[in-house]
Order: structure tokens, then sequence, then C-alpha cells
């Protein structure tokens, strides 16, 4: 066999090694995701690899025969048929006793650099860079070899199976996507420049709705524009003058606890406009409020939201005490950020790139996006910026009380009634280094 022979033998054996090497690396690559979109778009291949994906014992067993039969074929054939050539070129310039030795080094140096660099590196990064289309080019071929070699499969399969039961494996690969998954994924493709900042943040509040309760979206108690069902028709319109909104709470006396339903601005306005006489107690146009429970997610506010066909409701705490309102647009606008809604902007407002001025009625979510603080320490006890002041000091704060937590001052600067109004939050100053 001439030189060229050999080397035309070494060659097919690295081309065999390179096509088992992609076809194993992208099968365990490619995601189900696109082979699904790829599937339905009639692409008969991602579904022969979709199903290869949910039993890959035998593909996996095909490979590893081909890759370990090659290899050693090749370790066998390629020092001996490069041997003779190589020393033939090495005894140009040395012809001494290490003259065979060389020869065989040589070779068998040259012949694993060959392998490692054609049948196992480039073949593996090339099917991890692209792993769908190549699962797809080559799972015909590896379903030849599977039904090809298919005794051989059954015997090597079986034993497999039965060692995985032994030490108690498991044998089938778990594809459940989490949030935490596609949280990753969308963060990638920001960084991808595949989404934009404002998609990936829709994203991220999304999934929030599972785990942010309804303090951190209502409007709090004190905040409430309520009606009574005794009150004068010149102080309803002075309300509704001042505080115009779509929807009052009404209630049947002059507390917001006392709450039986709500009017509709839209039901109102007309008989203002025309001149008729007002009165919630004699007219009908008081409706029934939906009465939800401060421990509801907002997810599942937006259920029980779909479910009364209502956007309005009051919410209340185990005492039955209202502590405050949601609407649907408060879930949207927690959804949505500062895409439609400038309402976060208003309670924490960044006075330098040091310092923040937040309302104490700021939801602890909003302010760990705006400070990039991961966690609040017992965040499960408290729902504002009040709240962890409250919580950390362990009593109720007073102008100038302050806690530092990771990196930053809170400080009180503006009480109200036992209520922290104002806080200012300044981020401390990097320790200057050593001289």
């Amino acid at each position: 066999m001439s030189f060229f022979n050999h080397l035309l033998l070494i060659f097919g054996l690295i081309a065999f090694s390179a096509f088992f090497s992609m076809a194993e690396i992208s099968l365990a690559a490619s995601r189900k995701v696109k082979l699904r979109l790829m599937a339905e778009s009639g692409n008969g291949n991602a579904a022969r690899v979709l199903a290869l994906q949910e039993s890959p014992g035998h593909f996996f067993t095909v490979v590893q025969i081909g890759l370990n039969a090659i290899a050693i074929l090749g370790g066998i054939l390629g020092e001996s048929l490069l041997s003779p050539y190589v020393a033939v070129v090495i005894g140009l310039v040395y012809s001494g006793p290490w003259l065979e030795t060389l020869s065989f080094v040589l070779s068998f140096l040259l012949v694993t650099a060959l392998f490692v660099l054609f049948a196992d590196l480039m073949p593996k990064r090339y099917g991890m860079v692209q792993p769908e289309q190549v699962a797809v080019a080559v799972v015909q071929p590896m379903l030849f070899c599977t039904r090809l070699f298919a005794p051989v499969v059954w015997v090597f399969n079986g034993l497999a199976d039965r060692l995985f039961k032994v030490f108690g494996l498991p044998s089938v690969r778990a594809d459940d996507i989490t949030p935490d998954d596609i949280m990753a994924m969308a963060d990638a493709g920001a960084q991808a420049g595949v989404l934009l900042n404002q998609e990936q943040h829709l994203i991220a509040n999304v999934f929030e709705l599972d785990s942010r309760i309804i303090p951190s979206a209502m409007t709090a108690r004190e905040s409430i524009v309520f009606l009574s069902l005794s009150e004068a028709e010149e102080s309803i319109r002075h309300k509704i003058a001042d505080f115009p909104h779509g929807k009052y709470p009404v209630c049947e006396k002059d507390g917001i606890d006392s709450v039986m339903g709500y009017v509709d601005a839209k039901d109102i306005l007309p008989r203002i406009l025309g001149g008729r006489k007002l009165s919630l107690r004699t007219e009908p146009i008081v409706r029934k409020i939906l009465v939800l429970p401060d421990t509801l997610t907002l997810f599942e506010a937006l259920e029980r939201f779909r479910d009364a066909r209502e956007d309005f409701a009051v919410i209340v705490n185990e005492y039955a005490l209202v502590v405050g309102l949601l609407t649907l647009q408060d879930v949207m606008s927690t959804v949505m950020g500062d895409l439609v809604s400038p309402f976060q902007e208003e309670l924490i407002v960044r006075r330098d790139d040091r310092s923040w001025l937040i309302d104490g009625l700021t939801p602890i979510e909003d302010v760990m996006q705006a400070l990039d603080i991961t966690a609040f320490e017992g965040a499960q006890n408290f729902e504002t910026i009040a709240g962890f002041l409250m919580f950390s000091l362990r009593r109720v704060p007073k102008p100038t009380d302050f806690v530092d937590y990771a990196g930053y001052k809170f400080e009180v600067i503006d009480i109200d009634s036992h209520r922290i109004d104002q806080v200012l939050v300044t981020r401390n100053a990097p320790l200057a280094p050593d001289a």
C-alpha cells in the first residue's frame, strides 16, 4: 500500500470519528424549544432528534462503540502505517540505534495530534456552536448505524440499564423549564442584544407577580379617598373635583372600615353636569365592591379580578380592617414599570450619583431594583422601606434614625404621625486604598 493510500485510510478514520463526535455533542446540546419549532415548521429530522432525546440510550451506545472502535483501530494502524515513512525522513539526518524508537514516538504523536484536533476538538466545538443544525443533519445516518449495530447495541444498552438501576442513577434527562431558566435566557438575550433592557425587565416583572403580595402595589389606607352614604352633595362635588379618580369607595359611616361598595365616576359625572340632584343613599348607583385579603399575591389578585369581572378591590387584613385599595392598573403598572407609569419615579427620586429620596410607602421590591440590592434580610416581615426601618430598628423611628445595610445608609428625615414619610438613602463611600 502506497503512502498516499495510508494517509487516505488514516484520514478516513478521522472523518468517521469526527462524525460520531459531532453527533454526540449536538444531540446533548440541542435545545428542545428550537427543535420543536423546527419540527412544527415541517422538518422531519428535527422530530427524529426529539425522539432520540427522549430515549438516547441506543444513540449514545452506537456513538461510544464507534468512537472507541475507531480510536483503537487508529492507534493500531496509524503508528504501523506511518512509522516506516517517518523513519525514512529521520534517516536523512540520523541513523543511529534510536531511529526506530524515534520514528515510533513521532508517528504516535502525529496520529494522536491529528485525531485530537480533527476528530475531537473541532467537531465538538462546531457541534456546540450549532447543535440543532448539526443534530438534524446527522440524525439519519445515526439511525442507520443504530439499526446496523442493533445486536451489539442491545447487549451494551441492556447492561448499562441494569447498572443504572443497581446504582440508583436516573436514566432519563429532566427538561423541566423553571422561571429561573427563563430569566437566565432573558438575561443572556439582553446581554447579546437580542432583547431590549425594557423587555428583560418586563419578563422579570411578570414572574414577580407570583411572589409579590398585594400590599406592594396597592394604594395605602391613608391615601384612600372615599365617600359616605350620608355625605352632603356639596362635599361629594368637592372631593371629585379635588381628587379625580375613576372609582370611589362608599362607606356606611364616616370611617373607611365600614366600606359597603363603590361608585363609578361615569355614573356621577352625568348627574353633576346635568344639574341633577346627587345622593348616594337614594339613587341606586352604589355597586358591590370586591374585597380581597392582603395575603394574596398579585397573580392571585389578577385571577380574582378576572373571575369577578372587576378592576377595583378593597384590601383588608386578618382583622377585617381596610388596609388599602388595588386596581387592575396598579397590577399592570407593576408589570410594565417605567414603560407606562411614572409612579416609581415619584416615590424614588435620585438626587445625585450617591443619594436617593424615597417615600416611606415605596414597595421594598422597587427599592431593591432602584438600588441594585439582591435581597433585604427578613423581607417576609415587611412590604415597604418604612417597614424595613421599623423591623431593623425594632421600634418606631424618629427623624435622624438610620440603618446601614448593603453599602447604603437609610436615614429617616421626616415623620408624619408616627408614619415614616421620607427616607434619605446614601451610598457609603468606598474605603480609600492603603497608602
